[in-house]
């Protein structure tokens, strides 16, 4: 199951319970050719996007505005940079200007842990990374300055979990 799957079915769990509401933003796309042989069997032949998209989710929980992005690598001792892009880190940079809840959830598939990395300390990372100073975060700095969350059946990642330390952290 990819994150994103698993981030969709968390999502539609909480929204369910009432617990929260978030949702994947759509990609803005302008189609340029669809084939319509028939309604049910039209086929989008060329499609470019309009602009680069922000984030990949955002909602409402107990009060907060959330904003994150969803990040897997295969990699076990890092996680590389070069995965985020420099409109998504202003995104991110503008939402806790607002003091929005703002993080990646990243996610290293082949040691099956996920955690809650607060945008604060990526915002550092990606300093770092734009004066070539590193290519990527240590799994080490994600475990310290992040929140490891669990998966599970109901719902499949427990990123609220991370939230709720994110937030109360903020607080302090």
């Amino acid at each position: 199951m990819t994150l994103e799957k698993a981030v969709n079915d968390s999502n539609a769990f909480y929204l369910a319970h009432h617990i929260a509401v978030v949702h994947k933003k759509p990609t803005p796309i302008q189609l340029v050719h669809v084939d319509y042989p028939q309604r049910s069997l039209a086929v989008i032949k060329e499609a470019y996007f309009r602009r680069p998209s922000t984030t990949d989710y955002n909602g409402v929980y107990r009060g907060y505005y959330l904003d994150f992005d969803a990040k897997e690598t295969r990699n076990k001792t890092s996680f590389p940079l070069k995965n985020f892009h420099q409109h998504q880190v202003t995104h991110l940079k503008e939402c806790l200007y607002q003091d929005g809840i703002c993080f990646a959830l990243i996610r290293f598939t082949t040691l099956d842990k996920t955690f809650v990395y607060p945008a604060t300390s990526l915002l550092v990372d990606w300093d770092h990374y734009c004066s070539g100073q590193k290519k990527s975060i240590p799994l080490t700095k994600i475990i310290s300055d992040g929140y490891e969350v669990h998966s599970g059946f109901n719902p499949r990642i427990n990123y609220l979990t991370g939230v709720d330390q994110l937030i109360a952290a903020s607080q302090q």
